[in-house]
């Protein structure tokens, strides 16, 4: 077979690409640790050279009260829809360093995978469609649509700069369809397209009780223990088989459509073997009369990431600590909104609260749920796109994650969001050892300029 152009260039230009992408990940644009706020800057410069290099306009990075964000265009095509990009430059700390096989920020191939803090999350997913772009505007001297770019720098801390210039400027943001490369895929063979995201309400829970440290002994079994106190509640919150005690959480939850049950039920994607083998455990949790993939896409879900109180050292402390802290997120699937959901999670936390202790509770950050009409001509592109390199049908799933800049763009924008990533299980968002495959960075490369090609 004679390779097109755009293919003969891709091919010739891999390696490039590549050493694009690890100089990006070199940077540790960890958006929420403040002593990060200068790498942070450098790595929206580089996504801002990279727009330049490609032959974008009206590049700009744009300040905010957190950390800023790029923007780009290219509106050239009259009559061509317009497509806006969206991607994140912020990653996720580290902790714990020791469990990286390798730095944490000097990209590492080991196989076919690439690991560093942003491989998949974001950057490497972000860096492809930039790829994408400059392959189809060198090899055709345009691109076949207009584009409109937007990255951020606070996805993995609320998102709360771009919330507001979505909300406050959506004029200059105007367009016929939003992409966001934030996803993945079951399995490196099946692709798929996401079109239902979960919302999420992510808390503070803090416990007061007396005003200093105080010693076991002397006041012992007279005393308010704030972490026995945060124990009451967690353990009020959510049931040993999964079920969350907030009243009025599960009234306004959406019933899924039959074709969905019949899909979670029947689950060909084999996911509990799946998501077994993923984890590492011999049994899932949860609620056990609900299949995993509706318990993970389509159920309300209560977790708590980290408790904080009293003495944590090597050795013995006999303290009862004053003050205790627990960070708690629920996953909300439609229809239940963030705002909300803060309320009916704050009065019952405070119903738990035992006697004697002071409960504050603080709503960090929230995002909405979205779900995507499959059948537009922009998400009818994208599969036909998926189809034409992975030569089969993708399959339409929803994820248990959140991205609020889709329902954001669903809400204000009123487009057409198509969520579309390369991403595979084991990737290790979040955690040590983030990787990303480097058939799926080169395969999604190659997806995405023919989306935009099929758009156009």
């Amino acid at each position: 077979m004679v390779q097109t152009p755009l293919e003969t260039y891709i091919n010739e230009n891999e390696k490039r690409f590549l050493e694009d992408l690890k100089g990006w990940l070199r940077i540790p644009s960890i958006s929420t640790l403040p002593e990060h706020a200068g790498d942070i800057r450098r790595a929206a410069e580089y996504a801002a050279n990279q727009l330049r290099t490609i032959g974008f306009e009206h590049i700009e990075i744009i300040a905010t009260q957190g950390h800023p964000l790029v923007y780009a265009d290219w509106l050239k095509v009259p009559g061509k829809p317009t497509l806006l990009i969206y991607g994140h430059y912020d990653v996720q700390p580290v902790d714990p360093v020791d469990l990286w096989e390798s730095p944490p920020f000097e990209p590492t191939i080991r196989g076919d995978n690439l690991y560093c803090r942003g491989a998949c999350d974001d950057k490497g997913q972000t860096m492809l469609v930039f790829k994408a772009l400059e392959s189809l505007m060198t090899v055709n001297g345009a691109l076949p649509v207009n584009v409109r770019v937007l990255i951020e720098g606070e996805e993995e801390a609320g998102g709360a700069s771009i919330d507001h210039y979505v909300r406050t400027y959506p004029e200059r943001l105007k367009c016929d369809a939003a992409f966001i490369c934030d996803t993945g895929m079951p399995t490196r063979d099946v692709p798929a397209l996401t079109y239902g995201l979960r919302g999420i309400t992510y808390t503070e829970v803090e416990v007061h009780g007396a005003k200093r440290d105080l010693h076991s002994g002397m006041y012992g079994g007279v005393a308010p223990n704030p972490l026995h106190a945060l124990a009451l509640i967690i353990a009020g919150l959510k049931d040993a088989e999964g079920h969350i005690h907030i009243p009025g959480l599960y009234d306004k939850v959406r019933e899924p459509s039959a074709e969905e049950r019949a899909f979670w039920r029947d689950d060909p994607l084999n996911s509990t073997a799946l998501l077994l083998e993923e984890m590492g455990v011999s049994q899932l949790s949860g609620e056990a009369e609900y299949p995993p993939l509706e318990r993970i896409w389509a159920r309300p879900t209560l977790e708590v990431h980290g408790i904080v109180g009293g003495f944590v050292g090597e050795g013995a402390k006999t303290v009862i600590p004053a003050v205790a802290k627990a960070k708690i997120s629920l996953r909300l699937p439609p229809d239940l909104r963030s705002k909300e959901a803060f309320s009916l999670f704050e009065r019952r936390v405070k119903e738990l609260a035992p006697a004697g202790v002071e409960v504050t509770v603080r709503d960090i950050h929230g995002g909405e749920f979205v779900l995507v009409p499959i059948d537009t001509p922009p998400m009818q592109a994208a599969a036909a796109a998926l189809r034409e390199t992975y030569g089969r049908d993708p399959v339409y799933i929803r994820e248990g994650g959140s991205i609020p800049i889709a329902a954001l763009f669903d809400a204000i924008l009123g487009v057409p969001v198509v969520l579309m990533g390369f991403g595979l299980p084991d990737d290790n968002l979040h955690a040590p050892n983030e990787k990303y495959s480097l058939s799926q960075f080169f395969k999604g490369l190659r997806t995405v300029a023919s989306f935009l090609q099929k758009l156009g």
